[in-house]
């Protein structure tokens, strides 16, 4: 846990060494977390480790680079995760997510955007790739819908509305209750941000799941969010789960 003002310098430090690393090195790679969050929204907030984005073909490649500098590695978990560390900090390598829907493709970098962080200028991860992931994050310990308002208030006119569907399309019912939430914490500003034809269409499903019968395999789509709480429904309650794809 990062706390003194020595931890920080010294953290600041190692991200410094690494982005440098990484820049130099010409390898592609996305910059995601609170450097992400800090250019669409502003919203700026200690960083405690670096989120580094990269394909899953890729990630082998910046670990070896690491590895060759006297870093220490680990392949956290092959579905969507690595981490470099120097001591008691660290990088996190993302090349997925936790229940493996946002895998990341190049299709993350041609909607990439740059920026300057440390210095160098560098990719960040979009904001449609930035919602996407963390409409997901929705747990005890950790719930990112906050993030998610901050980056619609702020960046939502300029989002691409049709994207951010197409990427949320099998799971439009997180878009639709993130756009319920958007709508009850700022109700002077929603309505000149989200589009009325996206609330409509997301509206018109949610009301014609009643016209469908239910399904008759008893499933629980909450693992797909909370991989914790939800797993008495899969382990004693005997609900389905979501087939999770791996890398």
């Amino acid at each position: 846990m990062i706390t003194t003002e020595e931890q920080k310098q010294v953290a600041q430090t190692f991200y410094r060494e690494a982005l440098a690393l990484l820049v130099e090195s010409k390898l592609d790679f996305m910059l995601g977390g609170g450097f992400a969050l800090f250019s669409y929204t502003g919203l700026y907030r200690d960083t405690k480790d670096l989120d580094i984005f990269c394909t899953p073909t890729q990630y082998t490649d910046i670990l070896k680079l690491f590895s060759s500098h006297g870093y220490q590695i680990e392949l956290t978990d092959v579905r969507w995760l690595a981490k470099v560390y120097k001591d008691e900090y660290y990088i996190d390598l993302i090349f997925s997510s936790t229940n493996n829907i946002c895998v990341v493709d190049e299709t993350w970098y041609a909607n990439s955007t740059e920026a300057v962080v440390m210095d160098h200028t560098v990719r960040l991860i979009g904001a449609e790739e930035l919602i996407w992931s963390k409409v997901f994050i929705q747990n005890r310990e950790r719930f990112d819908g906050a993030d998610v308002n901050h980056v619609l208030l702020r960046y939502g006119k300029q989002l691409n509305w049709e994207k951010l569907l197409h990427r949320l399309d099998p799971y439009w019912h997180l878009l639709l209750s993130q756009i319920i939430n958007f709508q009850f914490v700022y109700p002077s500003d929603y309505a000149e941000i989200v589009p009325r034809w996206l609330f409509d269409e997301l509206v018109r499903r949610a009301a014609e799941q009643y016209d469908i019968p239910p399904s008759l395999e008893k499933v629980c789509r909450g693992p797909l969010i909370d991989q914790t709480q939800y797993a008495i429904d899969i382990t004693d309650w005997h609900y389905k789960g979501m087939t999770i794809k791996t890398v």
